[in-house]
């Protein structure tokens, strides 16, 4: 299949939908570990703040490769890269499930985030590559929808399959996952040429452009809030009595943020800043709930799901105005949402590894309303660029 000029009035919704495979495989590859956090932390002999640092060594390899792989792999064919990075989940999941060494199961996560980091700029360019403008947050919103269908069947699932037939056995089942997912991204994805020399651009001239760095920095704060409390929501459910049903709370969770792609697929083109401002206010209700009614279990579900609506349209949202902000720029710009993202991983990973040992989990939710005040007041004042009003849209 070659590339071919994007319809003005449709869809290509066949290669749209092995685009959100990418992305559902990528989640579940890197959230996995939360949901099996005390498995993986018996069967590795380590403790559970130690277990977590699979999140964060993940997170680390996207951090310090995915901006240097993009602009070293800007000249190389599309899909062939894409079917590469793939292959690189099938090992590194194989990997991670036959290893009986700590040491080597982070080196292995950390190489699957190497691989993660190349994936996400590339299925980010090829969202806005295959589509007008006019449909661009569109296409964004059901590439990303594997997001959410990663957390509300995927993680949900492998952690079943992990509970009671071994964690060993879910990473080896995503290992297979990838390998067929490889040879459909071939058959059903375009390929596209790389850039030449002369459409390239650098980091600092991205970076200057007016917006980026609003984006940048709401991206930051809003993705280390979910990820703080989304990495260790095991320990923090022990209060209530839930800590022994993650699986049915994280498909609470992935449900409602289903749903939450869905309406920001509709809404996005028009109601960017609208749906981002909603989605942060929504987030630091779940956390007001969760900080002060983490006992109560009713209350503690009801603000997950909340938690969920919040943060399932995330992705779409911050990499529709990453991409409408940098225009010419978008791929480069997608690389430092990559990046920032991961940062917050990471950032979460071990941030919250230390709030867990020195505090316990019940700070989490203070933590986040911290985080996410900051990137109200900075969305607010992106009125002019970053988060613009529907009109200047």
């Amino acid at each position: 299949m070659s590339a071919t000029t994007p319809s003005t009035d449709r869809l290509p919704l066949p290669a749209l939908l092995a685009l959100a495979l990418v992305a559902f495989i990528t989640v579940l590859t890197e959230a996995l570990p939360a949901g099996l956090l005390r498995q993986m932390s018996a069967g590795l002999g380590v403790s559970e703040a130690l277990a977590g640092q699979l999140v964060s060594l993940y997170a680390l390899g996207t951090l310090l490769t995915a901006i240097p792989l993009t602009a070293a792999t800007q000249s190389w064919r599309r899909r062939p890269l894409l079917a590469v990075a793939i292959l690189g989940f099938a090992v590194t999941n194989a990997v991670t499930a036959l290893s009986g060494h700590y040491e080597l199961t982070l080196v292995a996560r950390f190489f699957a985030g190497v691989f993660a980091g190349l994936l996400w700029s590339l299925v980010a360019g090829y969202a806005s590559r295959l589509v007008p403008d006019q449909l661009k947050g569109r296409a964004m919103a059901i590439v990303m929808a594997g997001i959410p269908l990663a957390l509300s069947v995927g993680i949900p699932a492998a952690t079943f399959l992990g509970i009671h037939a071994g964690w060993r056995f879910a990473f080896g089942g995503m290992s297979l996952i990838a390998l067929g997912l490889a040879g459909w991204m071939w058959l059903r994805i375009p390929d596209y040429p790389g850039q030449t020399a002369g459409q390239q651009r650098s980091i600092a001239e991205v970076f200057m452009l007016p917006g980026i760095r609003a984006v940048l920095f709401v991206t930051l704060t809003f993705v280390l809030a979910h990820n703080l409390l989304y990495t260790y929501i095991a320990p923090f459910l022990v209060p209530s009595g839930l800590a022994d049903r993650v699986d049915l709370i994280l498909l609470a969770f992935g449900i409602v943020a289903l749903a939450s792609v869905w309406v920001v697929g509709l809404l996005v083109d028009r109601w960017l800043r609208q749906l981002v401002l909603a989605s942060t206010v929504l987030f630091l209700a779940a956390a007001g709930a969760l900080g002060f009614w983490n006992h109560s279990a009713v209350t503690v579900f009801g603000a997950i799901a909340v938690w969920g609506l919040a943060w399932g349209g995330a992705a779409t949202l911050f990499q529709t105005a990453s991409a409408k902000t940098a225009g010419s720029a978008a791929e480069v710009a997608q690389s430092m949402i990559v990046t920032v993202w991961n940062i917050a991983m990471a950032a979460a990973g071990v941030g919250g590894g230390l709030l867990l040992q020195r505090e316990g989990a019940t700070i989490f939710p203070f933590a986040l309303i911290a985080l996410l005040l900051p990137a109200l007041i900075v969305t607010l004042r992106s009125r002019r660029h970053g988060f613009p009003s529907a009109e200047r849209v």
